[in-house]
């Protein structure tokens, strides 16, 4: 249906443009032509198709068809038109040549060179088309030469388009472009004087007195873009003292150009620093932003505000003694941070604030080089220090000074040799101080200083001395110490020297003698040198009182009071028959002799020094009362047997004496009273006394076997057993003997001292004690049953087992052990010193005796 609708308009366009018109020619042929009765617009239509038909006139007619197509041909009847009448764009300055700026677009209806259109300049000025370029064919404007905005920040001109017709048809349009400011320029910073600083060629001299916040010179910025690319923003960088603040806060200027004052922000100090690199920076707003520097040179003038400096508020300095005047003892240099005449320094001495002494007289200073000299020889040994003051004076107006002090300090030379405080030290020690101990100190001493003064102390060897073995000495205190005991019995003294060496180059040295005297202390006991215990005195009965019986003598090998002796009899004398003198030991008889008293007596005698505490050694002296000595060898079957009987069992005289006198007196008092019955009991008494007699009588001539102190054996189970062969074993007279030995003073050894440990109940330990030179002192073998103290030992004296030994006084009360095993002290047959009258001993001394008349 479209299709059709369109064939009938073309149709009808057809018939209103076209005419169809057929002429005769004269040939007679018909001759059509196609007239145009229409107007013809090519830009409307530029083609039309028509269909041409002929008939013939036959019938039926014949026919043929064909098309004829129009072209419209183009005129120049249409002139360019332009998109808009003005054009306008922003270009970047400085864009690059070639860039496109914008594009023109005319349009012109007509065709072919009607239509062809080129495009140029109108009205436009010289720079406008030395700046751009503009395409004649595409109509494209593009950058020629870069653009500055800063010289030219719009162009406007108009632009032609034309036609190549003939004659040409034109149309022309307004093209403005806005230069669009780029951030191209860096801000710019001019420094001015001002005031009365001056300022030349960069360069502004400023006094370090000037006050805080004094303007010192104009600081003026611009920046010849525009917007935020001309904004500057202006500083002082580094760490000076100055300051950039606005001259002016005026709304009205522009913010591309900027006024500053540059300040002074801190105290100028010439000393600290005399020149100022002041640089001051500018930079704009723009993206990237740029900036700009530019610097001053404030040189600080030098005004006289400090005094001269010594590095050292108090020198010291160390000078040798015994110097030669003039000498340089040291040089004192001042320092002023001033210049030029304030930085002149004079030096002079003065007295030092704590010493009104004025160093004039011994020292000296050059004022220029402050070389300071001696002009006296110094001695340190009278005096080590000297102190003064230095003054500097700058020469500047007004003049600052500054001080030092000046200590000197003499230093040491060994010119002193070591000195002791005595020529002679005499020391007194106890003897047996323990090895290693101290006797004594020296005190020595140098004058000198350091090395000079470090003493070593040595003990000097004598010819015949061994001192230097025996003694030492410490280096730092003085004290002698001894390397043995000392023994004053040995040696009462030693003499030695100290030798004193100080440290100096070359050393110099000093002697001093020691004396050491050594103080006895009672370390040795008494020594009896008569009688000796196994000896005995024969005493007549018919003595008279006060005879001297024996003296007992005794050494002592300590001095003084530990020497002084006295004598006591302390046992054996019950009948009080004996005294000794306590000084001389002389034993005497002071009272008067009866039977009874006939036999051995044992004096026990102590012999006792005055020392603290004193010392003690007991002896026995055994006396022998008789007319006359016939059987000797009895006597000293007694006296060995003595030595093994307890000291507290007194032996005295005949034991049996009044028990005699008893029995005695029973027998007569029976006969007088019933004859019969005497007679019966005298028989019977007399067959018991020949029996006793028969078996226990003394046989002149027999060695004695058995212990005449020991008690007739009543128990048969103590019967000695036979041995194997059937023979009775012997029963030694003692069964466990212990030699004990004790040195004496001078080193020898004591005899020996049998000691046995009874076996029976109660029995406690015997020793055989000897008296006499050599012997043992009974006291230190003793051993108490009771309850006694112990062994008081005197603080210097040495410990027990050493060379000498402390020992205690015998109590009087201690009970001693019998010789014999079987001895009972509570046997009834027993008495204090020997057994009943049936005993050897009793025999004997009637035998030994004369007759004397018995009392009834």
């Amino acid at each position: 249906g479209g299709s059709k609708r369109r064939q009938e308009a073309d149709a009808a366009a057809r018939s209103s443009v076209f005419e169809l018109q057929v002429a005769d020619t004269l040939d007679g042929e018909k001759q059509p032509q196609l007239i145009v009765k229409g107007a013809l617009d090519r830009e409307q239509r530029d083609s039309y198709e028509l269909s041409l038909r002929v008939r013939d006139g036959g019938d039926p007619a014949r026919s043929s068809q064909a098309i004829l197509r129009v072209l419209i041909t183009d005129v120049n009847d249409n002139s360019p038109r332009f998109e808009k009448s003005v054009y306008e764009a922003d270009l970047a300055e400085n864009s690059s040549p070639g860039t496109p700026i914008l594009q023109l677009r005319a349009a012109d209806l007509d065709v072919g060179v009607n239509g062809q259109i080129e495009y140029v300049f109108g009205a436009a000025t010289e720079s406008v088309r030395r700046l751009l370029r503009l395409d004649e064919t595409s109509g494209w404007l593009s950058v020629l030469h870069r653009i500055d905005r800063e010289e030219v920040n719009q162009l406007r001109f108009t632009v032609m388009a034309r036609d190549r017709g003939q004659p040409p048809k034109t149309d022309k349009a307004t093209v403005v472009l806005n230069i669009r400011d780029e951030n191209d320029n860096v801000p710019t910073i001019d420094i001015r004087k001002i005031g009365r600083i001056p300022l030349r060629d960069g360069v502004a001299s400023v006094a370090e007195d000037v006050l805080v916040d004094t303007p010192i010179a104009l600081v003026q910025v611009s920046d010849r873009d525009q917007g935020e690319n001309g904004v500057v923003t202006c500083t002082v960088v580094g760490d000076v003292p100055f300051q950039l603040k606005p001259a002016s806060e005026g709304e009205g200027e522009p913010q591309n150009k900027r006024k500053y004052f540059l300040h002074t922000s801190a105290p100028l100090d010439y000393e600290a620093v005399r020149d100022y690199n002041v640089v001051i920076v500018a930079v704009d707003s723009g993206s990237p932003s740029l900036s700009s520097n530019n610097s001053l040179l404030v040189r600080v003038g030098d005004t006289n505000d400090n005094p001269p400096v010594f590095s050292q508020a108090v020198l010291e300095v160390s000078f040798p003694e015994n110097n030669l005047p003039g000498e340089r003892v040291a040089t004192v240099v001042a320092t002023d941070a001033d210049s030029g005449k304030n930085a002149e320094i004079t030096y002079s001495l003065e007295a030092s604030p704590l010493s009104s002494e004025a160093p004039g007289g011994i020292f000296s200073i050059d004022p220029d080089s402050g070389d300071v000299m001696v002009q006296a020889v110094l001695d340190r040994e009278q005096r080590d220090t000297y102190e003064f003051q230095v003054t500097a004076r700058d020469k500047g107006v007004p003049s600052l000074q500054g001080s030092t002090t000046v200590v000197v300090r003499v230093a040491d030379r060994n010119d002193n040799e070591p000195r002791f405080m005595q020529d002679v030290f005499t020391f007194y020690v106890k003897e047996n101080l323990q090895p290693n101990s101290p006797v004594g100190m020296v005190t020595v001493m140098d004058f000198d200083k350091g090395r000079n003064a470090e003493l070593s102390l040595s003990i000097q060897p004598g010819d015949h001395d061994q001192a230097a073995s025996i003694f030492s000495i410490e280096n730092d205190t003085g004290t002698i110490f001894s390397t043995i005991s000392f023994d004053r019995e040995q040696q009462t003294s030693y003499t030695f020297k100290v030798k004193a060496v100080d440290g100096g180059e070359p050393p110099r040295s000093a002697t001093a003698t020691v004396s050491l005297f050594v103080m006895d202390e009672n370390d040795n006991a008494p020594t009896v040198t008569f009688p000796s215990n196994s000896s005995y005195t024969v005493l007549p009965p018919s003595s008279n009182m006060r005879t001297v019986v024996a003296t007992v003598v005794a050494t002592d090998a300590d001095t003084g009071l530990n020497a002084d002796l006295n004598y006591s009899i302390i046992g054996g004398n019950p009948f009080k028959l004996f005294e000794i003198d306590p000084a001389s030991g002389v034993v005497s008889l002071v009272g008067k002799l009866a039977p009874k008293h006939y036999g051995l007596h044992r004096l026990v005698v102590q012999v006792n020094d005055s020392g603290q505490p004193p010392q003690s050694t007991t002896a026995l002296l055994h006396v022998f009362v008789n007319e006359s000595l016939s059987n000797a060898t009895m006597v000293e079957s007694q006296v060995a047997r003595s030595l093994h009987t307890p000291l507290a069992q007194d032996i005295a005289g005949d034991p049996s004496y009044e028990l005699s006198k008893q029995r005695l007196s029973i027998v007569i008092g029976v006969v007088a009273g019933i004859m019969t019955v005497i007679l019966l009991i005298l028989v019977v008494v007399m067959a018991r006394y020949c029996r006793s007699k028969g078996k226990h009588g003394y046989e002149a001539g027999k060695k004695d076997h058995e212990d005449f102190f020991t008690p007739q054996q009543h128990d048969k189970a103590k019967k000695p057993k036979k041995d194997k062969k059937g023979k009775k074993g012997k029963q030694p007279l003692y069964s466990s003997i212990v030699t004990v030995e004790a040195s004496k003073p001078n080193g020898q050894r004591y005899d020996s001292v049998n000691e046995k440990l009874s076996d029976s109940p109660g029995m406690g330990r015997y020793r055989s004690v000897n008296g006499g030179p050599g012997s043992p002192d009974l006291a230190r073998h003793y051993k108490s049953s009771s309850p006694l103290p112990t062994v008081q030992l005197h603080p210097q004296s040495p410990t027990a087992g050493k060379k000498h030994q402390a020992v205690q006084d015998l109590p009087p009360a201690n009970t001693f052990v019998g010789a014999g095993d079987n001895i009972s002290i509570g046997s009834d047959h027993c008495s204090e010193y020997s057994c009943q009258a049936s005993s050897k001993y009793s025999k004997q001394v009637r035998e030994l005796r004369p007759a004397l008349p018995r009392a009834a």
